[in-house]
This record gives structure tokens, sequence and C-alpha cells, in this order.
């Protein structure tokens, strides 16, 4: 689904409506017929296009977050994958009023990017690594962005794709590690926990050899997989709710 499909969002079009505009032949904006519906819902579609091209054209992902309810947020994903920064964090606990950040790795365009806490993890080089028209996570509204603004007093506010969600709706449920076998993700090492990333951090404080090594190829990991869990959750959702259109 690209955004050049999408109808949901402007005033008087909701899923019937949108899918009636598929089924009729307007499978894309340069598609659309006035006749397809009524003059109001006409006039407001037309407006719309008119106003969202440009905003495309321009890469202007903030736009579209805004015009599409939460739930459909998801359709940012195909326009602005190439872009996208998909990231990860490790910290010592679950309490960001209390605990830390130890790094946070970022995958882009086929590079990866980790930044590790007394090196080069601070709050100007955090926000370098976040500058993207979308972010991708999983479970990260309720926890990666929350944790890093009150840690670095960042104001992340950056079009944003908590992929927890798409992935309940067509039936992925669980947490990452759960999810990535069964869109084809296969790790490198045994799976660990969160438990594990502390005890890593812990026993790099000692001094022990290679903890912080591994713990750093974990966090890459889980930002790399996050790719492909992406790609495979907007292609189901697709198939779901694009049967007949061929997209």
């Amino acid at each position: 689904m690209r955004l050049e499909n999408t109808y949901i969002g402007i005033e008087g079009v909701g899923r019937t409506t949108e899918r009636k505009l598929w089924q009729a032949g307007a499978r894309t904006w340069s598609e659309f017929d006035p006749s397809l519906c009524g003059p109001t819902t006409a006039e407001r579609v037309e407006s719309f296009i008119e106003r969202a091209r440009p905003r495309l054209d321009d890469g202007d992902s903030a736009f579209f977050e805004q015009v599409l309810p939460s739930k459909e947020r998801w359709r940012l994903y195909e326009n602005f994958r190439e872009e996208a920064c998909f990231f990860d964090i490790e910290t010592t606990g679950l309490d960001h009023d209390r605990d830390t950040v130890t790094c946070v790795s970022a995958h882009r365009d086929g590079d990866t990017e980790t930044l590790v806490r007394g090196d080069d993890l601070t709050r100007e080089s955090l926000a370098d690594l976040l500058e993207a028209p979308l972010l991708v996570t999983f479970n990260g509204a309720r926890f990666d962005v929350p944790f890093l603004e009150t840690a670095f007093d960042l104001d992340i506010d950056r079009p944003h794709l908590d992929l927890m969600y798409p992935c309940r709706r067509v039936g992925l449920t669980g947490g990452l590690k759960t999810i990535e076998p069964e869109v084809g993700v296969e790790r490198d090492r045994p799976d660990m926990s969160g438990r594990d990333a502390v005890r890593l951090w812990r026993e790099h404080e000692r001094g022990v050899d290679g903890s912080l090594e591994t713990l750093v190829s974990y966090n890459r990991e889980d930002a790399v997989n996050l790719r492909t869990v992406a790609d495979q959750t907007v292609e189901r959702l697709d198939r779901e709710l694009l049967p007949d259109t061929g997209q």
C-alpha cells in the first residue's frame, strides 16, 4: 500500500468508501473520477489530492502522519521505506526515570550504526541518528521513544511506525523474538532477552572481555531485523486490504 492508494483520512471517507473507490477502478489518486462518489465526497477527495501530491513530492511524511488515523499510519511505510530509520535501544532496566540507556542501534538504507554509552552516545549524536522522515520500532511508542526523550531531554517529534500494532492486525502476536521466525528471520546467535542485555552491560562495566561486543551485536540485529518484520507485515496488510487491485 502506497500513499497514492490511500483515501482514508479524508473527511467523509472511511474504510467502506475507500474500498468502494478501489473496486470502482480508482486504485490510485490518478485514477480517481468524481463520478465514482457523491459530489460532496468527490470535492473533498479532489481537494485532498491537490494538497497531498506536492507534499508527497517534497517527502513531507509529517503531513500524512497528521492526516491518517493512528491505526493506518503503517501506510507511510512503502513511500518512506528506503529513508526510514529502524532503531532499537538497550537499557539497564525498564524505569526511564531511574535506569540508563546503554546503546542505540539504527539501520537505514542498508547501513547500521550503533551509539554506546560512555563513548559516542550523546544527545547530539542521538538526534542526528534519528533524523529521518519515518522512525520504525517495535513497542517503541511505549518504551524506546519515551525512554530516550527522558534520558536525553529530547523531543523525538518524527512520524513513527510502531510495528507491534500492525503486526497484531495480521495475527503476529508476542514480542519481536517470537514474531521474527514467523516472517523468515533467522538469528546469528542464540536468543537473548532484556535481562541478558543488562547482564552483558554490567559485565562490560566490570571489564569482562567480549561483553560489549556481544551486546552491540545483539542490539544491531534487533534494528536490522525490524526491516524484514516491517516488509512482511505491510505485505500481509496489503493482501488483506487490496485483494482486487493488483497492487
